[in-house]
């Protein structure tokens, strides 16, 4: 993680917060990711033993972006104030159990409750890493460190697509179908890493005992010196003076044109994989699935390290965004798997790379009490695009009889995020008042 670090002290405390911490954040999020998407391989199991038909799917996997919108902001707001240890190990252990409930899902009320209940307990974890790294890593290194983070989500889709697909092809065993036994040890996993995170986790670089006094001073000098360029009169304001900001709500809408893309692709590649392959949801479809996160993860480093040395994180993410658009359109083209998958890799990449480069923007914007509602208020509703996406998606196959709309739909939404992105400015003086809008090259 270098990018002219001139200072040794400043180079020292990076790297050993990038090996202390990152590699734990990302199994966490890997595993978050993990919890989020894996209702789209048992789909089909779903409406075999619980009744649950397309409509009720679509909005009980959506439903969890209800609970998470709920709790997102007084979550990030307790984070900032109790520190990240405590908090993020409580939200783990806390969707861990109610992930292992899931295995419990017998009817159409029961797929909702749990749904949403997952999605309360799991609320505030993505925006409170995200805050979480704002103390760690500097605005000129954070890119980066998002895209350490966001690696969790390849690696869950690589990785855990073929597991998910062994446990749903194994024999049955103690009573328990094979769905039943994916809840249950994917609950359980994220119970033992929310646990063990509790005693491995630092909130802030002060605390830490695995940095020296120079380390920790010059991490201090680098945050002292960007402050007054990224905080625009944001330090210090209030939590209803954020939520007036009308650059804060351009951000909202961004992410919501982001997650629309993510979700409505994420929750329907396993069963669409399936129905062009002729078979049912198994360990074969998981592997041909982990196709794209393979590519992801190989480029996902790469390109927010550019990011970072170039300082043109807003262009890196107009151009990751335009290929998740041009990807979902032209999967809806596709008819066999090979094309198929590679029109969805392309937009993988670019959904998945375009949301760490995203997060620099607000974190440079935000600062202090207003970075913790203000990131929470784009993560909880920019999420509810994750609610939208898939009721969209069936609405729009429904509306037009034709399978390929809804993918459609969902790339007409994300030009809009990248209208959003392109039109977008960032106020670089430290006396800025805030206007209009923010972010000027």
């Amino acid at each position: 993680m270098s990018t002219a670090i001139e200072n040794p002290h400043l180079a020292s405390a990076l790297h050993k917060s990038k090996t202390k911490l990152l590699p734990l954040i990302v199994l966490m999020f890997a595993l978050a990711m993990l919890d989020r998407s894996n209702v789209g391989f048992v789909k089909t199991f779903l409406e075999t033993d619980a009744g649950i038909g397309a409509a009720a799917y679509a909005l009980g996997a959506g439903i969890f972006f209800i609970g998470y919108a709920l709790f997102e902001v007084p979550s990030n707001l307790i984070l900032h104030k109790v520190g990240a240890r405590v908090w993020l190990s409580r939200i783990m252990v806390s969707w861990g159990i109610v992930s292992i409930g899931m295995m419990f899902i017998r009817d159409t009320t029961s797929f909702y409750i749990l749904r949403f209940l997952l999605g309360l307990t799991e609320a505030g974890f993505s925006p409170g890493v995200v805050l979480y790294l704002t103390y760690w890593f500097p605005n000129r290194f954070r890119s980066q460190a998002y895209g350490w983070y966001y690696l969790g989500v390849p690696i869950a889709l690589m990785l855990g697509g073929p597991f998910t697909g062994w446990l749903l092809d194994m024999t049955p065993v103690m009573g328990l179908k094979n769905w039943q036994w994916m809840f249950l040890v994917q609950g359980v996993l994220t119970v033992a890493v929310g646990v063990f995170a509790f005693f491995w986790l630092v909130s802030r670089p002060e605390q830490a005992k695995w940095l020296s006094a120079e380390e920790k001073q010059a991490l201090a000098d680098e945050f002292a010196k960007e402050a007054p360029k990224g905080s625009h009169g944001h330090d210090g304001k209030s939590v209803a003076a954020t939520f007036k900001d009308a650059t804060v709500w351009r951000f909202v809408a961004i992410y919501f044109s982001i997650q629309m893309s993510v979700y409505g692709v994420l929750f329907y590649l396993p069963s669409k994989l399936a129905e062009l392959m002729g078979v049912k949801v198994g360990l074969q479809v998981g592997l041909v699935s982990a196709i794209p996160w393979v590519c992801t993860l190989l480029l996902l480093p790469v390109i927010t390290k550019l990011a970072d040395k170039n300082h043109n994180w807003r262009q890196m993410a107009m151009a990751m965004l335009g290929c998740a658009v041009v990807g979902i359109g032209l999967a809806t083209q596709m008819h066999s798997v090979v094309t198929f998958v590679m029109a969805i890799t392309l937009a993988i990449i670019g959904f998945i790379i375009v949301q760490p480069l995203f997060w620099n923007l607000p974190t440079q914007y935000l600062r202090g009490r207003s970075a913790a509602a203000g990131t929470a208020l784009i993560g909880a509703l920019g999420n509810l695009g994750g609610f939208v996406a898939p009721n969209m998606k069936n609405w729009a196959e429904q509306t037009f009889q034709n399978d390929y709309a809804g993918l459609l739909a969902l790339s007409l939404v994300g030009v809009v995020g990248l209208i959003l992105l392109a039109t977008l400015r960032h106020k670089t003086t430290p006396d800025a008042q805030m206007t209009k809008e923010c972010l000027n090259d």
